[in-house]
């Protein structure tokens, strides 16, 4: 599977995923400070699945209408880098299928 992770997104869970096999475009790595209008569409342009713990792709996704190749929201504050790796991994192996085009 494809990914474009945000900028806010741990690096541990981008090397995770890489390492996993899966294909990371990391924001942090590529074009740091850029819009999220053009985060998203980066990701919408690979057909990629964006992994963010930005709650403003909400807007942009369900107000503002932009398409979306899917959507992985990270809520995980508080959570230690382990536990974080630990839990994005498993929502990838257990719901892959289902990501893309989801929020």
């Amino acid at each position: 599977m494809n990914f474009v992770a945000d900028e806010n997104v741990d690096s541990q869970i981008v090397t995770a995923l890489r390492d996993a096999g899966h294909g990371v475009l990391y924001v942090a790595e590529a074009d740091c400070g850029i819009s999220d209008d053009s985060v998203l569409a980066k990701a919408t342009a690979a057909g990629a699945v964006l992994l963010t713990s930005d709650k403003d792709f909400g807007d942009l996704v369900f107000r503002q209408g932009k398409a979306m190749g899917g959507v992985l929201l990270l809520r995980l504050a508080g959570v230690s880098n382990t536990e974080k790796v630990r839990l994005v991994m498993r929502a990838c192996q257990e719901c892959e299928h289902e990501l893309t085009g989801a929020f």
